[in-house]
């Protein structure tokens, strides 16, 4: 958990920035990811000489070489403000490459790492600015994972309660829901076919090393963890680089974050992943042209909420499951293509479970109701009841401002969907309950809760018009009015002799 004077910390690099012309939120996160990932890079070369030192070897596949010392952070923020831009921006003989062009290639050109930040750029810096930046960033305490991990997610939060970049951030306590619904185990392979700040893969890091600490002591699973365990697909750079930091703060040493359209021919994965966690843009519709073939074949539609349902489907094995957030749109749609989606997760694949969330959960940014689906992929049906749940709050004001309440039915959603036998039992008026697969069939498919929640309706006893009338409030009503009427008829006749 992040300390009141870590918070203070980055508050205060924060209001450096803004105080120094940075205004876009999203610029200083760039901006200080790029300085955080030169402070890491110190941190790992002095790691590889202590170890040298201790076994009296060489280094071990250096990060710096002997003539990049100047270009290290340990070196360069002992630099007065001048000679530090320098080091950023300018070249000599004794120093070949600047810091930034370094961490641009760290590792060598068009490495997995490099490919993070081949478009980064570096500017709108005055020599104190950085030197600044760089004093206060020397600051922070990051040797811990857990505290680098909490430190980039608290940045990250800024861009919400700025206002802007908002959309690419999925509420952390929706994400840990899901999380903890679909329960990722060791030997999955996770993709998020969406990723930007890659908030769900994250989490699911989180909850691996909260569940199954024991495998972190295991050669096998840290080679997987490190290499193979962890995909996003994201098409804009700059997202990339800042979802790439968030995974590597977490400890994933090498996480593998393709800039590809999703949903386009450049998009190969095919049966690839064991476990897919998303909540892909919608609202949106695209040219077919940029949709690969094989994405439209369940449904020929521009609407992308859709086409990422197709292309989860593509992409999990056999017996891999999803949960992903969807407008609720798609869940009562009428023409063919919803339809279609439908058809295929009840009647092809396992769906499991239909969570209707609030229309406030995504304020202030939309109001959009959305929905969480929780599918297996079977290829040959499976399934049999379809759990639904109706929340009503997630532990916020379903307001612009988002403030914590204690209404939270998320605890609720987590402990009767690890108990669905009781679920079975429920009736039709609860917040949750089974509905089996021949109703909704016979309902063309439709996966709103209202189609099947039961309302009990409250009678209740009015007396008659003739009691209100005569009774004694309706009697002293009743003079009033007769008392304000000859009153205004009073002072209209005034008005016309």
């Amino acid at each position: 958990m992040i300390t009141g004077e870590l918070k203070n910390k980055i508050d205060t690099i924060w209001d450096t920035y803004y105080s120094n012309g940075f205004s876009e939120p999203f610029s200083v996160i760039q901006q200080v990811t790029y300085l955080i990932f030169l402070k890491r890079l110190d941190e790992e070369q002095s790691l590889k000489e202590k170890k040298a030192n201790r076994l009296g070897q060489a280094i071990e596949n250096p990060i710096y070489s002997e003539d990049q010392q100047e270009i290290r952070w340990s070196t360069f923020k002992n630099f007065d403000p001048e000679k530090l831009m320098e080091v950023f921006t300018k070249t000599t003989e004794d120093r070949p490459v600047t810091a930034f062009d370094f961490m641009k290639n760290v590792g060598g050109e068009n490495t997995e790492i490099s490919s993070y930040f081949d478009k980064a750029m570096f500017g709108g810096y005055s020599p104190y600015l950085l030197d600044k930046v760089v004093q206060l960033i020397d600051g922070l305490n990051m040797h811990d994972r857990d505290t680098k991990g909490d430190l980039y997610e608290y940045m990250l939060g800024k861009l919400t309660s700025a206002g802007r970049m908002g959309a690419f951030r999925t509420p952390r306590h929706v994400i840990r829901m899901m999380v903890d619904m679909v329960k990722p185990s060791p030997l999955d392979k996770i993709c998020d076919p969406a990723s930007g700040t890659s908030g769900f893969l994250v989490m699911t890091e989180e909850h691996l090393r909260g569940h199954h600490p024991e495998e972190f002591r295991k050669d096998e699973f840290i080679k997987h963890f490190n290499s193979e365990m962890f995909t996003g697909l994201e098409f804009d750079p700059n997202m990339m680089q800042i979802g790439a930091m968030n995974l590597i703060l977490h400890g994933i040493e090498n996480p593998r974050l393709k800039r590809v359209n999703a949903l386009g021919d450049d998009n190969t994965y095919k049966e690839e992943f064991s476990l897919i966690l998303a909540n892909p843009p919608f609202a949106a519709k695209l040219d077919y042209d940029q949709v690969s073939a094989n994405v439209l074949s369940l449904a020929k539609t521009k609407d992308t909420e859709l086409l990422f349902i197709s292309l989860m489907l593509r992409m999990l094995k056999v017996g891999g499951r999803a949960a992903v957030i969807v407008p609720q749109g798609v869940l009562f749609g009428s023409n063919k293509a919803y339809q279609a989606v439908r058809k295929e997760l009840v009647k092809n694949q396992d769906l499991q479970a239909v969570i209707s969330m609030p229309s406030g959960t995504f304020k202030p940014y939309t109001g959009v109701s959305t929905a969480v689906l929780l599918f297996t992929k079977t290829n040959s049906g499976g399934t049999g009841k379809v759990w639904f749940y109706d929340m009503k709050a997630d532990g916020y004001t379903l307001d612009d401002k988002r403030n914590p309440i204690e209404q939270n039915d998320i605890p609720d959603i987590i402990a009767r969907w690890n108990s669905l036998e009781v679920e079975a039992h429920r009736e039709r008026t609860a917040k949750s309950f089974l509905v089996p697969v021949s109703e909704i069939e016979a309902n063309d498919w439709d996966l709103s809760i209202n189609r099947y929640k039961e309302i009990v309706y409250e009678a209740v006893d009015y007396d008659t018009p003739n009691e209100i009338i005569n009774g004694k409030e309706g009697e002293k009503g009743l003079k009033a009015l007769i008392e304000e009427n000859r009153q205004n008829l009073e002072v209209l006749e005034a008005l016309l002799r």
